[in-house]
């Protein structure tokens, strides 16, 4: 497959249809249920941060919470 040449098909799509291809995509990976194996930097980030979630609890954000503070920056 010319990944090169599918893209350059798939761009000079509608935007709609483009969207659908994605959609279609992900939905294949989703459907696998096979995932990339973290790297052993990631593992310990993520063990880092349940450390540190477990150890603070009450240092969270709520969703809403997050958002605004993103706005705000802006």
């Amino acid at each position: 497959m010319d990944v090169t040449a599918t893209l350059q098909e798939i761009t000079s799509l509608p935007i709609e249809e483009r969207i659908h291809i994605v959609q279609a995509i992900w939905d294949s990976i989703a459907a696998e249920q096979t995932y990339p194996d973290l790297t052993d930097a990631q593992k310990q980030e993520l063990d880092r941060r349940i450390d540190d979630t477990e150890a603070n609890p009450d240092n969270v954000m709520t969703w809403d919470e997050v958002k605004a503070s993103i706005k705000g920056q802006q």
